[in-house]
């Protein structure tokens, strides 16, 4: 293969991508250009950027892309109400096709002939990098260094920095860590005790939430506001994409909502057992729904539900940029068109509870659903020919079964 000249490291900053960092250039022999997303992981990406200028970086780009993130790929995914095997939030899965995306970009801009990433062979994510890169940039290279190299094993990796000078803070010399991922959307957890999954998680590993035995001991009551499917205000206060999944995760956090003890099956074929927490998103998912059953016509409905699980495996596979997923969300977003309105829900000790909801495109009538007078709004006389025709089928059946025994 003709020699790497530039390649775009999707770089973190932590001591698997630092390795992966000195690894490209000593064996590519090629310029690295160093890219850090902030994706809400509440990391300094700034201490990123000085440890790839002491590596001889020369090009280090840094990208707030939380807004874009929730606007254009969380708000998105929540539309068609995608959970993976009924459960999973999908929070690393959606963050990888936008990381992506600018890779190439920069790839772009920078003259680049080569992309990075730091996914290991046997994860989804490197999947998912992956069909992003080729769907965006057909002839792209891709290095996966984990795929390469022979550093096999903890010790190898620490002996290697130890003889690059890539510095090793002090707790990543103990025993192996949780292996985890942070965005606006959700934290996970693999690895440790985690392995066996009849363990049951440690309480000091969790971040974003309280357990929800130690949650309050009083309910909490917040309204969302919804526009066209997407949420756009907290309790009257509009608030941009970003700010508002923030301020659920708070919310959701403070009253132990979202943990998710999963044991799932990835895309490369194995089983993996993952914890989550999902706090501001498990509220949204809920919100969403109950806003839903007051504007959505029942046929579209139960297609949207029909269509979630496909949607969500496109997603967790790394079929983002795939013409199957853009039209299934052309179809989803058709379907949003009258989701607007305002959702009351009710947060106590890991439970979010709808208990109101209202708008102005409600398919709900009262003088129809009503169990008292509803003077002649609904003729059930009409019930009884609607009943003998659909139970027409199974009555033929059971008069052949009669005739036949």
């Amino acid at each position: 293969m003709n020699p790497v000249r530039k390649v775009v490291l999707a770089y973190s900053g932590g001591l698997d991508t630092s390795i992966i960092l000195r690894w490209l250039q000593e064996h590519y022999r090629c310029e690295v250009v160093a890219f850090s997303a902030d994706l809400g992981q509440g990391e300094e990406l700034e201490e990123a950027r000085l440890k790839a200028e002491k590596m001889g970086v020369r090009e280090i780009f840094i990208e707030d892309l939380r807004e874009e993130f929730v606007r254009d790929f969380v708000f998105p995914m929540y539309r068609a109400n995608a959970l993976y095997e009924g459960v999973y939030h999908l929070g690393t899965s959606i963050a990888r096709p936008l990381i992506a995306k600018k890779q190439i970009e920069i790839a772009n801009a920078t003259g680049a002939d080569a992309v990075a990433h730091g996914a290991t062979g046997k994860g989804n994510d490197q999947v998912r990098f992956e069909m992003g890169y080729y769907a965006l940039r057909p002839n792209i290279r891709v290095i996966a260094p984990w795929r390469e190299w022979d550093l096999t094993s903890r010790e190898k990796l620490l002996a290697y920095a130890d003889a690059n000078g890539i510095p090793v803070a002090r707790d990543k010399r103990g025993d192996s860590p949780y292996s985890m991922d942070r965005n606006l959307l959700h934290i996970s957890f693999e690895g440790k005790i985690l392995e066996d999954p009849w363990q049951e998680p440690e309480e000091e590993m969790f971040v974003l939430s309280v357990s929800p035995e130690r949650a309050p001991d009083r309910v909490t009551y917040v309204e969302i506001t919804f526009r066209r499917g997407d949420a756009v205000a907290i309790d009257g206060q509009p608030l941009s994409p970003a700010n508002l999944l923030a301020r659920l995760n708070q919310l959701g956090g403070a009253n132990g909502i979202g943990r998710l003890d999963l044991v799932e099956n990835r895309y490369v074929g194995m089983k993996s057992r993952g914890v989550y927490e999902t706090p501001g998103g498990t509220i949204l998912g809920v919100a969403h729904r109950a806003m839903e059953s007051l504007t959505l016509d029942r046929e579209v409905a139960h297609l949207k539900d029909e269509l979630a699980p496909r949607y969500a495996a496109l997603i967790y596979n790394g079929y983002w940029f795939s013409p199957e997923r853009l039209m299934l969300q052309s179809m989803i977003d058709a379907s949003q068109a009258n989701v607007s309105g305002v959702v009351r829900l009710k947060l106590y000790k890991g439970n979010v509870t709808v208990v109101g909801r209202q708008s102005e495109r409600s398919l709900f009538d009262p003088t129809i659903a009503t169990f008292e007078e509803d003077h002649g709004a609904f003729n059930q006389a009409d019930a009884g020919g609607f009943i003998k025709l659909n139970a027409l089928r199974m009555r033929i059946a059971t008069l052949l079964q009669q005739k036949l025994s």
